[in-house]
């Protein structure tokens, strides 16, 4: 698995996923509809041979799989951040999943979301970062858009969330000096 180094910032710890996170508890949030509300996970039940499996896939791939620790005795692995890396367009594709809902609301996602994209593009060579939502999930277009992400298209209409055809909001970025 490509692996990035720990990375830290005032409230959190973001390092590679290990084997030992695979929790029932972790299973539990991604079978909670509350945490999949906005995510295509929703669609599926979860069980640990199926997130084993998904863990197991970045093995040999230049991609990453990171959890989200909140600093503390002990650190609280408190959700999870995929980069789906395109070396050869020297693009990262990020998604992230806080599953513990005690700590929604506290610009938590921005923050680990902020400090991945700052690793990015000073130490991966990676010259885009990339992520999608559905136009109703409000909190990731607020984390994409303190985290300098713009809006740069959309699938009209992608989704099915609640009943409800919703479009799909692509945002960009990319590092200061290519602006």
């Amino acid at each position: 698995m490509a692996r990035l180094p720990l990375l830290e910032t005032p409230r959190l710890r973001i390092v590679p996923f290990d084997a030992s996170l695979l929790t029932k508890r972790y299973v539990g949030w991604l079978n909670d509809p509350e945490v999949v509300r906005f995510s295509e996970q929703r669609h599926r039940h979860h069980d640990l041979a199926g997130c084993t499996a998904y863990f197991d896939s970045f093995e040999h791939s230049p991609h990453f799989f990171c959890a989200i620790l909140h600093k503390g005795t002990p650190d609280e692995h408190i959700g999870n951040i995929s980069i789906a890396v395109d070396r050869a367009n020297r693009v990262a594709d990020i998604s992230i999943m806080l599953g513990e809902k005690q700590y929604w609301g506290q610009a938590l996602g921005a923050e680990a979301w902020a400090r991945v994209m700052e690793e990015l593009f000073a130490n991966q060579n990676i010259r885009k970062i990339t992520a999608g939502t559905m136009a109703l999930n409000h909190g990731m277009l607020t984390v994409m858009k303190r985290c300098g992400m713009e809006e740069e298209g959309r699938r009209k209409r992608q989704f099915l969330c609640d009943g409800q055809e919703v479009d799909m909001v692509m945002a960009a970025a990319f590092p200061p000096t290519l602006r």
